[in-house]
């Protein structure tokens, strides 16, 4: 796996701007968008649509800018379960499951809503069971 990331990434920043998204790797296509200093990248088997592709990386990239507003590798790197679950959210199996931006962002501040009411629970629990324990952290 990590050979196959090497090679791809070699290829992929090895070719110049002006030349197409699209090569051939093995028995896939390999389909690639440079935004800004990001590169997203997706194997398609050798009869699926390029441009289509193309389109669904650029529906992607518009939900995680809209999420993270103005999306950079460092909010992906420290929030990418939220990267994957706004990717969840458009594809399933490969296919595009959504294509209303609105009501992909609306599942994903449904789930992050829940996810605050969870770690605030939770973060009330511990401090229930400090008390309880004589931990409270405060002054006598």
């Amino acid at each position: 796996k990590r050979r196959i990331t090497r090679e791809l990434i070699t290829l992929i920043l090895s070719r110049k701007p002006k030349m197409c998204s699209f090569l051939e790797y093995r028995d896939q296509k390999v389909v690639y968008k440079r935004y800004a200093s990001l590169f997203f990248c997706v194997a398609i088997d050798p009869g699926d649509n390029e441009l289509l592709t193309l389109e669904v990386i650029h529906r992607y990239v518009e939900l995680l800018d809209k999420y993270f507003g103005s999306v950079c590798e460092l909010d992906i790197i420290f929030n990418f379960e939220k990267a994957y679950f706004v990717l969840d959210e458009l594809l399933i199996g490969g296919e595009i499951q959504e294509t209303s931006k609105k009501s992909v962002l609306k599942a994903i501040a449904a789930q992050d809503m829940l996810q605050d009411e969870t770690e605030s629970k939770t973060g009330l629990d511990e401090m229930a069971d400090k008390k309880k324990l004589g931990l409270s952290g405060g002054l006598p």
